[in-house]
Protein backbone atom coordinates (compact mmCIF):
# COMPACT_ATOMS: atom_id res chain seq x y z
CA UNK A 1 0.00 0.00 0.00
CA UNK A 2 1.31 3.67 -0.75
CA UNK A 3 1.53 6.47 1.11
CA UNK A 4 -1.18 7.83 -1.02
CA UNK A 5 -3.77 5.17 -0.24
CA UNK A 6 -3.68 5.27 3.26
CA UNK A 7 -5.79 7.26 4.92
CA UNK A 8 -5.29 9.79 8.10
CA UNK A 9 -6.02 8.16 11.06
CA UNK A 10 -6.71 11.75 12.52
CA UNK A 11 -9.57 12.27 10.53
CA UNK A 12 -12.92 10.48 10.25
CA UNK A 13 -16.09 11.21 8.66
CA UNK A 14 -18.43 12.98 11.64
CA UNK A 15 -22.49 14.08 10.92
CA UNK A 16 -23.14 17.67 10.89
CA UNK A 17 -26.85 19.29 11.77
CA UNK A 18 -27.06 18.87 8.13
CA UNK A 19 -26.94 15.53 8.13
CA UNK A 20 -24.09 15.80 5.68
CA UNK A 21 -20.71 13.51 6.87
CA UNK A 22 -17.58 16.15 6.99
CA UNK A 23 -14.01 15.66 7.96
CA UNK A 24 -13.09 16.77 11.53
CA UNK A 25 -10.59 15.93 13.78
CA UNK A 26 -11.09 12.52 16.01
CA UNK A 27 -11.82 12.53 19.59
CA UNK A 28 -8.62 12.02 21.51
CA UNK A 29 -9.79 12.67 24.45
CA UNK A 30 -9.59 9.46 27.05
CA UNK A 31 -12.29 6.52 26.76
CA UNK A 32 -14.78 6.83 29.56
CA UNK A 33 -15.98 3.16 31.52
CA UNK A 34 -19.52 2.14 31.19
CA UNK A 35 -21.69 3.38 34.45
CA UNK A 36 -21.49 0.23 36.23
CA UNK A 37 -17.97 0.13 36.18
CA UNK A 38 -15.09 -1.37 33.83
CA UNK A 39 -15.58 -4.30 32.12
CA UNK A 40 -13.17 -7.56 33.45
CA UNK A 41 -12.85 -10.72 31.42
CA UNK A 42 -11.88 -14.01 32.93
CA UNK A 43 -8.62 -15.21 32.56
CA UNK A 44 -9.88 -17.98 30.23
CA UNK A 45 -11.82 -15.65 28.21
CA UNK A 46 -8.31 -13.40 27.54
CA UNK A 47 -6.66 -16.49 26.40
CA UNK A 48 -8.98 -17.41 24.14
CA UNK A 49 -9.68 -13.86 22.67
CA UNK A 50 -10.10 -13.61 19.08
CA UNK A 51 -7.09 -11.91 16.91
CA UNK A 52 -7.22 -11.26 13.16
CA UNK A 53 -5.65 -13.68 11.12
CA UNK A 54 -5.31 -14.76 7.53
CA UNK A 55 -6.32 -18.37 7.22
CA UNK A 56 -5.04 -20.85 4.46
CA UNK A 57 -6.96 -23.99 3.70
CA UNK A 58 -5.79 -26.66 1.32
CA UNK A 59 -8.15 -26.69 -2.03
CA UNK A 60 -11.94 -27.53 -1.53
CA UNK A 61 -13.36 -31.14 -1.76
CA UNK A 62 -15.91 -31.43 -3.99
CA UNK A 63 -18.60 -32.94 -2.56
CA UNK A 64 -21.44 -32.79 -4.78
CA UNK A 65 -23.19 -31.14 -7.91
CA UNK A 66 -26.63 -29.30 -7.77
CA UNK A 67 -28.04 -29.19 -11.14
CA UNK A 68 -31.23 -26.53 -10.24
CA UNK A 69 -33.54 -23.73 -12.01
CA UNK A 70 -30.96 -20.80 -11.80
CA UNK A 71 -29.74 -18.77 -14.10
CA UNK A 72 -26.03 -17.23 -14.81
CA UNK A 73 -25.39 -13.46 -13.51
CA UNK A 74 -22.93 -13.64 -16.60
CA UNK A 75 -25.32 -13.28 -19.27
CA UNK A 76 -28.98 -12.38 -20.00
CA UNK A 77 -31.01 -15.30 -18.82
CA UNK A 78 -33.43 -13.89 -16.10
CA UNK A 79 -35.84 -16.57 -16.28
CA UNK A 80 -34.28 -18.22 -13.65
CA UNK A 81 -34.56 -21.83 -15.66
CA UNK A 82 -31.00 -22.20 -16.94
CA UNK A 83 -30.36 -25.44 -15.84
CA UNK A 84 -26.83 -24.90 -15.16
CA UNK A 85 -24.49 -27.24 -12.95
CA UNK A 86 -22.95 -25.99 -9.68
CA UNK A 87 -20.37 -27.82 -8.00
CA UNK A 88 -20.72 -28.48 -3.44
CA UNK A 89 -17.38 -27.66 -2.29
CA UNK A 90 -16.36 -28.21 1.52
CA UNK A 91 -13.41 -26.24 2.35
CA UNK A 92 -10.15 -28.13 2.64
CA UNK A 93 -7.85 -28.81 5.46
CA UNK A 94 -6.66 -25.72 7.34
CA UNK A 95 -2.99 -24.83 8.29
CA UNK A 96 -1.55 -23.81 11.23
CA UNK A 97 -1.48 -21.45 13.10
CA UNK A 98 -5.31 -21.66 12.96
CA UNK A 99 -5.60 -17.88 14.15
CA UNK A 100 -7.21 -16.78 17.45
CA UNK A 101 -8.41 -19.11 20.04
CA UNK A 102 -8.73 -21.98 17.66
CA UNK A 103 -4.71 -23.01 17.73
CA UNK A 104 -5.23 -23.07 21.78
CA UNK A 105 -8.73 -25.05 21.61
CA UNK A 106 -7.31 -27.73 19.22
CA UNK A 107 -3.99 -27.81 21.87
CA UNK A 108 -6.38 -28.11 24.30
CA UNK A 109 -8.34 -31.00 22.74
CA UNK A 110 -5.13 -32.71 22.11
CA UNK A 111 -3.68 -32.93 25.37
CA UNK A 112 -7.01 -34.26 26.67
CA UNK A 113 -7.09 -36.77 23.91
CA UNK A 114 -3.65 -37.89 25.39
CA UNK A 115 -4.50 -38.35 28.51
CA UNK A 116 -7.43 -41.13 26.81
CA UNK A 117 -4.65 -42.95 24.83
CA UNK A 118 -5.41 -41.33 21.26
CA UNK A 119 -3.71 -38.64 19.79
CA UNK A 120 -5.59 -35.40 17.73
CA UNK A 121 -4.49 -36.88 14.11
CA UNK A 122 -6.05 -40.33 14.96
CA UNK A 123 -9.31 -38.77 16.34
CA UNK A 124 -9.61 -35.71 13.55
CA UNK A 125 -9.42 -36.55 9.85
CA UNK A 126 -10.07 -32.72 9.26
CA UNK A 127 -9.62 -29.22 10.85
CA UNK A 128 -11.19 -26.46 8.87
CA UNK A 129 -11.29 -22.92 9.39
CA UNK A 130 -13.72 -20.68 7.23
CA UNK A 131 -15.50 -17.73 7.70
CA UNK A 132 -14.22 -17.54 11.30
CA UNK A 133 -15.40 -20.55 12.20
CA UNK A 134 -13.98 -23.78 13.61
CA UNK A 135 -15.18 -27.06 12.27
CA UNK A 136 -13.34 -30.47 13.65
CA UNK A 137 -14.40 -33.59 10.90
CA UNK A 138 -13.92 -36.62 13.87
CA UNK A 139 -13.99 -39.65 13.07
CA UNK A 140 -17.01 -41.53 14.49
CA UNK A 141 -14.98 -44.10 16.65
CA UNK A 142 -13.68 -41.43 18.43
CA UNK A 143 -16.85 -39.17 18.97
CA UNK A 144 -17.57 -39.82 22.30
CA UNK A 145 -13.95 -39.24 23.93
CA UNK A 146 -14.08 -35.91 21.64
CA UNK A 147 -17.16 -35.12 22.96
CA UNK A 148 -15.81 -35.60 27.00
CA UNK A 149 -12.84 -34.15 26.55
CA UNK A 150 -14.52 -30.82 24.72
CA UNK A 151 -16.68 -30.76 27.99
CA UNK A 152 -14.27 -31.53 30.53
CA UNK A 153 -11.06 -29.86 29.72
CA UNK A 154 -10.78 -26.83 31.95
CA UNK A 155 -9.21 -25.16 29.14
CA UNK A 156 -12.13 -25.78 26.51
CA UNK A 157 -15.15 -26.61 29.17
CA UNK A 158 -18.05 -27.05 25.85
CA UNK A 159 -20.71 -27.64 28.48
CA UNK A 160 -23.75 -27.25 25.75
CA UNK A 161 -25.03 -29.33 22.63
CA UNK A 162 -26.66 -26.93 20.99
CA UNK A 163 -27.81 -28.78 18.01
CA UNK A 164 -27.50 -32.04 16.48
CA UNK A 165 -28.70 -32.35 12.63
CA UNK A 166 -28.13 -34.01 9.55
CA UNK A 167 -27.20 -33.63 5.74
CA UNK A 168 -26.97 -35.66 3.28
CA UNK A 169 -24.87 -35.76 0.01
CA UNK A 170 -25.75 -38.95 -2.61
CA UNK A 171 -22.53 -37.91 -4.98
CA UNK A 172 -20.14 -38.35 -1.69
CA UNK A 173 -19.40 -41.97 -1.90
CA UNK A 174 -18.53 -43.55 1.03
CA UNK A 175 -19.38 -40.51 3.46
CA UNK A 176 -23.33 -39.80 1.99
CA UNK A 177 -24.66 -38.96 5.89
CA UNK A 178 -23.16 -36.23 7.98
CA UNK A 179 -23.85 -34.98 11.51
CA UNK A 180 -23.20 -32.12 12.82
CA UNK A 181 -22.66 -30.45 16.14
CA UNK A 182 -22.76 -27.44 17.55
CA UNK A 183 -21.46 -27.08 20.83
CA UNK A 184 -20.89 -23.95 23.19
CA UNK A 185 -18.55 -22.97 26.12
CA UNK A 186 -20.47 -20.27 28.53
CA UNK A 187 -17.67 -20.30 30.92
CA UNK A 188 -15.16 -19.62 28.14
CA UNK A 189 -16.91 -16.26 27.05
CA UNK A 190 -19.80 -17.77 24.67
CA UNK A 191 -16.99 -19.57 22.34
CA UNK A 192 -18.24 -22.23 19.53
CA UNK A 193 -16.72 -25.02 17.72
CA UNK A 194 -18.78 -27.29 15.29
CA UNK A 195 -17.91 -30.99 14.89
CA UNK A 196 -18.87 -33.33 11.85
CA UNK A 197 -19.07 -36.90 11.24
CA UNK A 198 -19.51 -38.54 8.05
CA UNK A 199 -20.68 -41.95 7.57
CA UNK A 200 -21.76 -44.21 4.36
CA UNK A 201 -25.36 -45.16 3.57
CA UNK A 202 -24.60 -48.94 4.45
CA UNK A 203 -23.07 -48.28 7.59
CA UNK A 204 -24.69 -45.37 9.14
CA UNK A 205 -23.88 -46.03 12.35
CA UNK A 206 -22.63 -42.88 15.08
CA UNK A 207 -21.70 -43.67 18.68
CA UNK A 208 -24.28 -41.75 20.96
CA UNK A 209 -23.42 -38.73 23.07
CA UNK A 210 -26.20 -38.93 24.97
CA UNK A 211 -24.41 -39.33 27.79
CA UNK A 212 -22.06 -36.67 27.51
CA UNK A 213 -24.93 -34.40 26.91
CA UNK A 214 -28.43 -35.58 28.11
CA UNK A 215 -30.08 -33.04 25.88
CA UNK A 216 -28.72 -34.68 22.35
CA UNK A 217 -31.66 -37.45 23.27
CA UNK A 218 -33.80 -35.29 21.04
CA UNK A 219 -31.77 -34.44 18.63
CA UNK A 220 -30.49 -37.51 17.90
CA UNK A 221 -34.02 -39.16 17.59
CA UNK A 222 -34.87 -35.89 14.86
CA UNK A 223 -31.79 -36.56 13.08
CA UNK A 224 -32.47 -40.55 12.98
CA UNK A 225 -36.39 -39.84 12.22
CA UNK A 226 -35.32 -37.40 9.38
CA UNK A 227 -32.21 -38.90 7.57
CA UNK A 228 -31.83 -42.60 9.15
CA UNK A 229 -28.52 -42.53 10.79
CA UNK A 230 -28.29 -44.54 14.00
CA UNK A 231 -26.96 -43.50 17.15
CA UNK A 232 -25.45 -46.19 18.67
CA UNK A 233 -25.98 -46.53 22.57
CA UNK A 234 -28.72 -44.33 22.60
CA UNK A 235 -31.36 -44.61 25.07
CA UNK A 236 -34.64 -44.98 23.39
CA UNK A 237 -34.00 -44.19 19.42
CA UNK A 238 -37.76 -43.99 17.90
CA UNK A 239 -39.10 -41.18 15.89
CA UNK A 240 -39.85 -38.14 17.00
CA UNK A 241 -41.43 -36.41 14.79
CA UNK A 242 -43.09 -38.91 11.80
CA UNK A 243 -45.33 -42.08 13.19
CA UNK A 244 -43.51 -45.00 14.39
CA UNK A 245 -44.61 -46.81 10.98
CA UNK A 246 -43.42 -44.25 8.50
CA UNK A 247 -41.20 -45.71 5.74
CA UNK A 248 -37.97 -44.25 4.65
CA UNK A 249 -36.54 -40.89 6.40
CA UNK A 250 -38.14 -37.83 4.42
CA UNK A 251 -34.83 -35.09 4.40
CA UNK A 252 -32.93 -37.76 2.55
CA UNK A 253 -32.04 -36.42 -0.93
CA UNK A 254 -33.30 -39.90 -2.30
CA UNK A 255 -36.58 -39.65 -0.74
CA UNK A 256 -39.35 -39.82 -2.86
CA UNK A 257 -41.97 -36.69 -3.42
CA UNK A 258 -45.30 -37.64 -2.64
CA UNK A 259 -48.42 -35.48 -2.94
CA UNK A 260 -51.53 -35.47 -4.08
CA UNK A 261 -53.00 -35.24 -7.32
CA UNK A 262 -55.49 -32.29 -7.75
CA UNK A 263 -57.15 -30.59 -10.90
CA UNK A 264 -57.79 -26.64 -11.12
CA UNK A 265 -60.02 -25.90 -13.73
CA UNK A 266 -60.71 -22.33 -15.14
CA UNK A 267 -57.45 -21.07 -13.57
CA UNK A 268 -55.32 -18.41 -15.77
CA UNK A 269 -52.20 -16.84 -15.23
CA UNK A 270 -52.23 -12.69 -16.28
CA UNK A 271 -49.43 -11.64 -18.27
CA UNK A 272 -46.80 -9.73 -16.62
CA UNK A 273 -48.04 -6.04 -17.31
CA UNK A 274 -52.00 -6.64 -16.87
CA UNK A 275 -50.99 -7.80 -12.65
CA UNK A 276 -51.92 -6.20 -9.32
CA UNK A 277 -48.91 -3.61 -8.29
CA UNK A 278 -47.80 -3.72 -4.68
CA UNK A 279 -45.89 -0.63 -4.80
Amino acid sequence: MTDDSKQDDSKRDIPTSGGKPTAGPATTGPVKEPSGGPITRTAAAQEFAIQPHEQHNADPVVVSQRQGMFGSSLGNDTSGYGGLKRPVLFPGNSERPFGGSFDLMADALGSALQNTGTSYEQAVERTVVDRGELTLFVRREHLPAVAQALRDEPKLRFEMCMSISGVHYPDETGAELHALYHLVSITNNNKRIRLEVAVPEGDAVIPSIVSTYPGADWHERETWDMFGIVFDGHPALTRILMPDDWPGHPQRKDYPLGGIPVEYKGATVPPPDTRRSYT
